[in-house]
């Protein structure tokens, strides 16, 4: 049978039709810590992994294991991992593959949270990370050491909304031996599958587009199950699993994610080019321009160029301030992906962890603004905006 498309696939996957339960529509809630055995043989048997069960939450819920196929099955991946949050969805991965005196190469336009990870945490134990310029192959293989063990890139950078070229990256990561990581949480599985072009950890914040309501904590790895699964026994002992209901959430938020997606996306674009027009606004950066740097590497690799938007005012800091502060409709909030437009100043907020060389490095100047557009009429998006410029005083 044909492969049926993504919005299909991400409402019909967890069809229970025939299993023990019944017939219900959505998965079941699974709210328990633990699960009963009729014979001590039965849960010898679970526990040690000579039978399929669940005995401890820690190790495994029903609820939890439907999200983690449906996501695979989304990203085209073998096998998937659902953690406590974003964070350990990037952490867990690291450590899995390195140790004392390994090295990461990262791109240079990152996460403020990885960031921090790569430059404060990980050297505690051991493990460097040398930035490098994720636009320009020659740097990332220039950046590379005979103790490299990963290449990590983010699929849409955070904040700067750089493209990776993730295939040419990943063949050039695994001609040197290195896992190829990528955050995929700016573009979602419905604009791209890493897997497909070689990366061997996809990495997603699932609090964000996967989920879509801002109600949930959450992150996710997927890949060959070769790959994926010795990571999930790095969960299970270090206790990251996400919960049964959150793990609900996030089967409800995928079901709507194509929609979700196309509107969003249809939206940004229409918001980047009226910033492009706008005197206030010195640069702006989306891939569905085509004056973005990696538009026609953007046109290649995505099938949809996302939500979020981001731009340079004019005026520097305190234009940005009075822009923020100007919103009546757009929400000055942390996180992106959600229903509302939400609107952050990166230099204050998201990358305060950057030095203000590091910042200017990876493009993040003090003028600059990230915007996760929202499901709102987009006129409206629009007359806040403008409102917002009209304060902003960069003119």
């Amino acid at each position: 049978m044909t492969k049926r498309g993504f919005a299909t696939r991400a409402i019909h996957a967890e069809d229970l039709r025939g299993t023990p339960e019944g017939t219900p529509v959505s998965t079941p809630i699974y709210q328990t810590a633990n699960f009963a055995f009729a014979t001590s043989d039965d849960y010898a048997d679970v526990i040690q992994e000579r039978a399929e069960g669940f005995v401890y939450t820690r190790l495994g819920n029903p609820t939890i294991v439907k999200f983690e196929e449906v996501l695979a099955d989304l990203e085209n991946a073998e096998a998937a991992v659902c953690v406590a949050s974003g964070m350990a969805a990037v952490q867990i991965p690291l450590m899995s593959v390195c140790g004392m005196g390994d090295h990461i190469v990262s791109t240079q336009s990152v996460y403020g949270g990885t960031h921090s990870l790569f430059t404060k945490y990980l050297p505690r134990f051991g493990i460097e990370t040398t930035f490098a310029d994720a636009t320009d192959a020659a740097a990332v293989g220039a950046a590379i050491r005979p103790n490299t063990k990963v290449l990590y890139l983010e699929t849409i950078c955070n904040p700067t909304l750089d493209v990776c070229d993730l295939e040419g990256l990943a063949a050039l990561g695994h001609e040197r031996g290195l896992v190829v990581m990528t955050d995929n949480t700016f573009a979602t599985p419905y604009a791209c599958n890493p897997t497909d072009l070689g990366v061997d950890v996809v990495i997603h914040s699932a609090t964000k587009y996967l989920n879509g309501h801002a109600d949930v904590i959450a992150g996710v790895m997927a890949g060959r199950e070769a790959v994926i699964e010795p990571m999930r026994r790095d969960v299970q002992q270090a206790g990251a699993i996400a919960a049964p209901l959150t793990a609900w959430l996030l089967l409800r938020g995928l079901k709507t994610l194509a929609v979700r997606m196309e509107r969003q996306a249809a939206s940004a674009l229409r918001v980047a080019q009226f910033l492009e027009g706008h005197p206030g606004v010195e640069r702006v950066l989306y891939p569905g321009l085509p004056s973005h740097p990696q538009h026609e590497l953007a046109r290649r690799m995505l099938r949809s160029f996302s939500g979020m938007v981001a731009c340079e005012l004019k005026g520097g800091y305190e234009a940005g301030r009075r822009f923020m502060d100007a919103l009546q409709l757009c929400v000055r909030a942390a996180s992106l992906g959600e229903c509302h437009t939400l609107a952050t100043h990166p230099a204050s907020t998201t990358h305060r962890q950057y030095t203000r060389e590091e910042r200017e490095a990876a493009g993040i100047t003090d003028g600059f603004l990230r915007l996760s557009i929202g499901l709102e009429d987009v006129e409206d998006i629009l007359a806040d905006l403008e409102h917002a410029l009209d304060q902003s005083g960069g003119q």
